[in-house]
């Protein structure tokens, strides 16, 4: 992870300062993060990540970077709070463990139709419980549809 300072303004008080971070991942992925302290507080004001981040993968952003932003921001973080503790162990992505293989595809085939039945996006909803993105959870439709656990996406006549 790397940490620059990208710019700093003055102020009657005090000053307010941007930082770059940057998470890189050995299987490619990135995060982008640009973070401001101002009076001491660190909040995040963008995110940017490739391939796009899951909602666990974004709730487990802060414990990514929060050490080194602390450290190059010369702040202190407040210590009374105790972390939470998620099933994923930690320095690993927050994606959930997704079986490979037919029970895998079962799974997918579960989650498609689910949603399909309660009106929702049936793609999505694999995305959502894989935590992978669009395309992957595409393929993972396709290959349970060639197993012959889903119909055809259309009828034929």
């Amino acid at each position: 992870m790397s940490v620059r300072p990208a710019w700093e303004v003055q102020e009657h008080d005090g000053a307010t300062a941007w930082f770059n971070a940057r998470l890189s991942f050995p299987d490619g992925a990135g995060v982008e993060v640009l973070a401001v302290v101002c009076e001491g507080r660190l909040s995040l004001e963008d995110v940017r990540a490739q391939p796009p981040l899951s909602l666990d993968d974004l709730a487990e952003l802060a414990d990514w970077i929060e050490g080194p932003l602390f450290e190059a921001c010369g702040t202190v973080p407040d210590l009374e709070e105790e972390p939470p503790q998620t099933p994923y162990g930690p320095g690993r992505r927050a994606r959930p463990a997704w079986p490979r293989g037919v029970e895998g595809r079962r799974l997918v085939v579960e989650e498609y139709l689910a949603a399909q039945r309660c009106g929702y996006d049936p793609v999505l909803a694999v995305m959502c419980a894989t935590g992978h993105s669009r395309r992957k959870a595409l393929r993972m439709i396709a290959g349970a549809r060639d197993e012959g656990l889903l119909g055809p996406r259309h009828a034929r006549r």
